[in-house]
């Protein structure tokens, strides 16, 4: 490699490792135990890459003896294939962090899998009269969730699934709380949530749009929701209080909250929208307004909140991504450009940041420690 194109390399050409899927990467997910992540396409199939990475950035950094400066080398090859699963599907998975090391994933045929982090399928015991469309998992007390689009089930320790009245709701995004005792569940009049412990009626929560999906915070005292054109709900789920904020400039399909930073953060406007709950948005939309990285001339359309610091990483249209400061106008930039971001999160430990892109790019750019200095 020559002086010239060493100096053109980029932070994702450095810290990434990526591979080419034959389909859109729709979904992904971090195993429970933090060895592996699975990616999902749009054809129906599965994926999964070791964390472990026998040329990690951290072993590549080299610190000069004479300034004491740290500078990283490219690899010298590339990282080994993605372990590929069985056909499991003709579309895209259901896919969930199960026990240990092990995803969760929905059949064609309506059955759940497990799916260990080498590639090995077994049946989970339970299965639904057809194809599942939503699904969450929640390893402390065992209860997996899932929806057909229309009803929604339950199933505690691989027991039988069992349905939640009322019927045939519609029910599409569906989220278990992070206690696990309650399950949030999307339809087309907003939300419904019931206890997981006991067959109870549910409360109703009413948003002007189906929600695109459904994130707790980590205190499970919030609820947000990306309502694509109307917006993005917010529910306090104690007392039953909503807002739904409004005037974005692009449709709302991401959100998450950072519990570092105590902030709600969604996509849909021209720079990082955050709103901190220490001064919640719900009579005024501007209350409690965040700064978090620059402004630019192309829309967000996909965040992740870092779980430990007060940083969240965003896609823009443009195939963008950068990782911002919360509450500041730091940003770094992981990538330039490229084709638009499908799927992006964080590892538990926050070293890595998964990323699916539109034309089947699955990647994983892993943070060496010295990168964020507080």
């Amino acid at each position: 490699m020559n002086q010239e194109s060493a100096r053109n390399l980029t932070i994702f050409d450095l810290l990434a490792r990526s591979w080419q899927r034959r389909a859109t990467v729709m979904d992904l997910r971090f195993n429970a135990d933090g060895t592996a992540v699975a990616f999902a396409g749009a054809d129906g199939s599965l994926a999964i890459a070791p964390l472990a990475d026998a040329e990690s950035p951290e072993k590549r950094i080299r610190v000069s003896a004479d300034f004491g400066q740290a500078t990283i080398r490219p690899r010298k090859a590339p990282p080994p294939p993605l372990i590929e699963t069985a056909t499991l599907g003709d579309r895209t998975l259901p896919l969930a962090a199960g026990p240990a090391d092990r995803f969760i994933v929905a059949s064609g045929a309506g059955e759940l899998l497990f799916v260990d982090a080498s590639g090995e399928i077994e049946s989970a015991g339970i299965r639904v009269g057809g194809p599942v469309m939503a699904l969450d998992h929640w390893a402390a007390n065992g209860i997996t969730a899932m929806s057909d689009g229309v009803d929604l089930f339950l199933s505690h320790h691989r027991s039988p699934p069992v349905r939640l009245e009322p019927e045939n709701c519609g029910v599409a995004a569906i989220a278990l709380s992070p206690d696990g005792l309650h399950i949030a569940a999307g339809t087309a009049n907003g939300l419904l949530l019931w206890e997981t412990s006991e067959a109870t009626d549910p409360q109703s929560i009413h948003l002007p749009a189906r929600p695109i999906a459904i994130r707790w915070s980590g205190d499970g005292r919030w609820l947000a929701c990306p309502l694509g054109r109307q917006g993005i709900g917010l529910v306090e789920v104690a007392t039953k209080r909503t807002a739904v904020l409004q005037d974005f400039p692009v449709p709302v399909e991401s959100s998450c909250w950072s519990g570092p930073s105590n902030a709600l953060i969604a996509s849909g406007a021209f720079r990082i929208a955050a709103w901190t709950m220490e001064a919640p948005p719900l009579a005024d939309s501007r209350s409690g307004a965040l700064i978090a990285g620059r402004s630019g001339l192309v829309a967000v359309d996909r965040v992740a909140a870092h779980p430990t610091r007060n940083l969240v990483a965003a896609s823009y249209a443009s195939g963008q991504i950068v990782v911002a400061r919360i509450g500041g106008a730091d940003e770094l930039v992981v990538r330039h450009a490229g084709e638009a971001v499908t799927a992006l999160e964080w590892s538990a430990n926050g070293s890595h940041l998964a990323i699916g892109t539109a034309d089947g790019t699955a990647a994983i750019v892993t943070f060496p420690p010295q990168i964020f200095k507080s």
